[in-house]
């Protein structure tokens, strides 16, 4: 749920995102073909069931925000049958594993991650019994429900809040960040200079305590005290809660602020380059975030809630970190010294890159690709380059190419050595499309930013799956939370399985090379032609010797490459196409493999 206006795409500022089984056959043909004998296969014997402790390594996790995937009700608002509806073209698609935004009882101010009761479904989404059925129906399917776990904070109609602000000596009292106002000249003030993540000062008074509360997020998510056992054995509970009803694993929300510096003193200003204060897009004073992100007791919790979710029997529960970080150094330390923290840190550095960088920064990704793949110590990075809290890839567009720029941004999460996430709608091209004015707005970050910041609605549109009315998500004539997107009459799930060149097809044919292809699925990872400037390429080389090479042109014009991989132990020149754009021709020899703007190339090596 965290907006970093520093380091995430919401500030970028940029409008920029099978082989072949028979000689003669096309690769759609072929992978037409492939897909379907995978999706058999997928029923019989999957990673997960061959290592139930490693399923989640080299998997496809699908992001799911379920108000928007599919109402099965009539309510204009996605749930959870609408989701269990929709398994069968998961699973062709090839996902591992689904991971659900929020859904429990909540009033709603941030669409779930204000949390009012851990243990149960919020109405509008169904029951716990669908919920149920969701995991046995997924289970059945080989797919794993990844819970969405908010630690970091509650709902301020939670029975824990209101029982903590009705007195200073409660049983909950300090179950929350409570302190006393600074007085300056007299009138109150709150304790120190920090900020909500979402605007203005991170301390609200509270009349009845006579004291400030921290929230490091909206003033109704105020923040739990960590360095309570009470709070933490709470939460764990909650964890064991949901393993019992079969969830797969968490994306642990907020990770990164659960402690704050016990000195309550002020955070450094961020200058600019005139030495000022910047200002942000609430009109504060930019603050670094140091003494409320990312402290080393955050260690001691990950810890903690490994061992819990170790404690399940039969299959590994993994655990996922919501980590928007500063290095890479950073993002090592959250797998643990002894792997026993997160397994799945996200990599933020690669597909949320700081202000300025486009798709022509083909020396910065490839600087950040390669620190994943060399700077973990050997640990499987988790890249994802779209979720519900950033616009979505089609920032990264700035040209007339945009299904190609899709195609490139997928070709480097899905053939990159990781783990990748994606996000729903990502697989048939859907782009962000915001409110075009105030009073349609319903993020509260785009109703107290507006104009500058318009919110996060933009990318949490229906989910189209067909040209219908109401684009398949509701009945026709249902009133939808959001408006459906104009583009659902071209882009949607029915019309892009007709079209052989379309970004669905793209999306089923990478994926199911990431799943069968060897070198593909868990090969080493080495950057190539490095000196490039225009064209990102990278070798995955498996243990048994197969060789795939991956070319991506990250320009609008033309592109020519070659590759000499002898110092790589590999000695043939000849190379056989898996995967490439529309028009391309197939190369004689690794000595001239031809792109067009923003086209992708994969072959391996004979």
């Amino acid at each position: 749920m965290q907006e970093r206006p520093k380091r995430n795409a919401i500030s970028l500022g940029v409008n920029n995102k099978m082989k072949a089984a028979a000689r003669g056959l096309s690769c759609v043909v072929v992978a037409l073909v492939l897909l379907s004998a995978i999706s058999c296969a997928r029923q019989d014997a999957t990673p997960a069931q061959q290592n139930p402790n490693n399923w989640w390594k080299n998997a496809v996790i699908y992001e799911i925000y379920p108000r928007s995937f599919q109402d099965s009700n009539a309510d204009g608002i996605g749930d959870l049958n609408g989701i269990t509806s929709r398994l069968d073209y998961l699973q062709g698609l090839g996902i591992d594993a689904i991971w659900l935004t929020p859904i429990y009882p909540s009033p709603q101010v941030d669409f779930g991650y204000d949390i009012s009761d851990y243990d149960n479904i919020d109405p509008q989404y169904g029951t716990l019994a669908d919920f149920d059925r969701l995991v046995a129906e997924a289970k059945k399917r080989n797919i794993g429900v990844i819970m969405d776990l908010v630690l970091n904070h509650t709902s301020d109609k939670h029975p824990w809040f209101k029982e903590s602000a009705s007195s200073r000596t409660n049983s909950k009292a300090d179950w929350y960040m409570w302190r006393d106002p600074k007085m300056v000249d007299g009138h109150r003030e709150p304790p120190n200079n920090w900020l909500s993540v979402f605007g203005h000062s991170a301390w609200q008074w509270d009349p009845v305590r006579q004291q400030y509360y921290y929230h490091r997020f909206y003033i109704q998510q105020p923040d739990l005290n960590w360095s309570n056992p009470e709070v933490r054995k709470a939460m764990y509970d909650v964890e064991r809660f949901w393993i019992q009803h079969g969830a797969a694993g968490f994306r642990l929300d907020a990770i990164t602020a659960l402690f704050e510096d016990p000195s309550d003193t002020d955070e450094p200003y961020v200058l600019g380059p005139d030495g000022k204060p910047k200002i942000n897009v609430y009109g504060d004073k930019e603050v670094d975030s140091s003494k409320t992100d990312n402290l080393p007791e955050v260690h001691d919790v990950l810890r903690e809630l490994r061992q819990v979710a170790d404690q399940t029997q039969g299959h590994k529960v993994v655990l996922i970190g919501e980590t928007y970080l500063r290095s890479v150094d950073d993002l090592r330390k959250m797998y643990g010294p002894h792997d026993d923290e997160l397994d799945l840190p996200m990599d933020m550095q690669v597909g949320f890159p700081p202000y300025g960088v486009t798709l022509a920064s083909v020396d910065w990704f490839r600087q950040r690709i390669n620190e994943a793949e060399t700077g973990i110590g050997g640990e499987m990075p988790l890249f994802v380059f779209d979720n519900h809290d950033n616009p979505r890839w089609d920032r990264w567009v700035t040209s007339d190419h945009k299904d190609d720029v899709g195609r490139v941004i997928a070709t480097v999460l899905f053939a990159s050595r990781d783990t990748a996430m994606m996000y729903y709608g990502d697989e048939i091209g859907m782009a962000t499309t915001p409110p075009t004015r105030k009073e349609d707005v319903k993020d509260p970050i785009g109703i107290t930013g507006w104009p500058k910041q318009k919110g996060r609605d933009g990318e949490r549109t229906p989910m189209q799956w067909n040209d219908g009315a109401d684009a398949g998500f509701s009945p026709a004539g249902v009133k939808t939370w959001l408006p459906i997107p104009p583009s659902y009459s071209t882009i949607n799930v029915t019309s892009e399985q007709n079209e052989q060149d379309s970004m669905l097809h793209w999306y089923q044919q990478i994926i199911a090379l990431k799943k069968q292809d060897p070198a593909l699925h868990d090969g080493a990872e080495t950057m190539l032609n490095t000196g490039d400037g225009h064209v990102l390429s990278w070798l995955r080389k498996s243990d048994n010797g197969e060789a795939v090479v991956v070319a991506c042109n990250f320009s609008d014009q033309p592109q020519t490459v070659s590759f000499d991989l002898s110092g790589q132990g590999i000695h043939g020149t000849n190379v056989k196409t898996l995967m490439k754009t529309p028009g391309a021709t197939d190369p004689a020899s690794l000595g001239s493999i031809q792109l067009g703007a923003f086209g992708v190339y994969i072959g391996q090596v004979q």
